[in-house]
């Protein structure tokens, strides 16, 4: 172990799942990732990868124990993500499994949980993919587009998503849908509901979903749907009130995409310390001069910093307080520690970093990636500055 993991270790919880996570990623190197990225985006999902994940139970790590899961809280499935990418993994494509949890556990009725829980555990039922942002609305979700309308005992959904990862490879769709006309609702927050579909049956229905190939392999899709038709119990709780069941999810989803972010600085710093030690020019190491030591002492001094804010947002949110300030800065700092390594390190390795065999210009797209999506940096800001501080309304 070097002294930079020796000093990473001291304050590591769960040590004993962090230990089993790389064990298990150690069998998935650069090669295999490099591998999907050569792919098309129909094959290009790690499928092995996450069937591995699957067989360990770590993707059903908040799922309760009684219906076949861990009963892990928001920071142990963090744990597992940020371990995850600081083995130089990628946990994206398994990651929505836990995020969605936080409203199907918290809003989904007693036989939703009951049915779909269980098989979501054993593996034999994939819920990957959240279907939220719609291509004119983009970051504006109450003004998205997407209906459901009532037919028979049902409803009948028309609209597209965008940018709705792993939906190709997902057997279940989270899907947030208007089921009230803005223009009849009092606040714009109402009139929209959320819903728990099978995407099986929906293709086989008026649902098409498209790959988008994008400069990262996040196995993103657009999704069209041209009337088609889903049960009742599709329904997730009250009928227009999804859009306060969904922020549960995106609290959840803060917590645990600001982890993979403290994952990501972890390997960064690893691998710049080591290639700074390592490559000599002029005589002497590179790490020796402070034109790279100082920008990684800088991106190391930041991640610790936002790592203690995504322990305080965990925390909180599984203690079941407000925590939409604390999971916001917690994927702001978070991602912007990221990237900070990020730079360090590829300005460490210099011309090598562009080279595909050294991994780091796939991990460093991976943590441009995670100043836009899933929420962009400036609706932090927006939210932080309305909601916390009291400023007006900027948008």
């Amino acid at each position: 172990m070097s002294e930079c993991e020796s000093s990473i270790s001291v304050a590591e919880d769960y040590p004993e799942i962090r230990e089993q996570v790389r064990a298990l990623c150690s069998n998935f190197p650069g090669k295999y990732w490099q591998g999907l990225e050569d792919q098309p985006p129909e094959t290009s999902y790690p499928t092995e990868f996450i069937e591995t994940l699957t067989e360990a139970g770590y993707l059903a790590a908040l799922i309760p124990e009684e219906y076949g899961g861990a009963g892990l809280p928001i920071r142990g499935g963090g744990v597992i993500l940020e371990t995850i990418n600081a083995t130089g993994c990628n946990a994206s494509p398994g990651h929505a499994q836990m995020y969605t949890m936080g409203t199907i556990l918290r809003h989904g009725s007693k036989e939703q949980k009951e049915y779909f829980l269980p098989q979501i555990a054993r593996g034999e039922l994939r819920l990957q993919a959240f279907g939220v942002t719609e291509p004119t609305t983009g970051s504006d979700t109450t003004q998205l587009k997407t209906r459901a309308d009532r037919q028979g005992n049902g409803y009948v959904i028309n609209g597209q998503k965008v940018w709705t990862s792993r939906a190709a490879h997902s057997d279940l769709m989270l899907l947030l849908a208007r089921t009230t006309p803005a223009d009849k609702c009092e606040k714009r927050t109402d009139g929209i509901s959320t819903f728990l579909i099978d995407l099986r049956e929906a293709q086989k229905n008026g649902c098409e979903i498209k790959p988008i190939k994008a400069m990262i392999n996040h196995n993103t899709c657009e999704v069209f749907f041209d009337n088609v038709p889903i049960p009742g119990d599709a329904l997730i709780g009250e009928e227009g009130k999804g859009f306060r069941y969904i922020l549960d999810g995106m609290n959840a989803e803060r917590c645990l995409v600001s982890a993979e972010s403290i994952g990501n600085g972890r390997y960064f710093v690893e691998k710049a310390v080591n290639y700074a030690n390592e490559r000599e020019v002029f005589g002497r190491p590179i790490g020796q001069n402070q034109g790279i030591q100082f920008p990684i002492a800088q991106g190391y001094a930041q991640l610790e910093a936002a790592d203690l804010m995504v322990r305080k947002a965990s925390a909180m949110f599984d203690a079941h307080m407000p925590c939409g300030a604390e999971a916001n800065m917690s994927r702001l700092l978070a991602s912007e520690a990221a990237w900070e390594c990020a730079e360090a390190c590829f300005t460490t390795y210099g011309g090598f970093a562009f080279a595909v065999e050294y991994d780091i210009e796939r991990k460093w797209r991976d943590a441009r990636l995670s100043r836009t999506a899933p929420i962009s940096t400036n609706m932090i800001l927006n939210y932080l500055a309305q909601h916390v501080l009291g400023l007006p309304r900027s948008y």
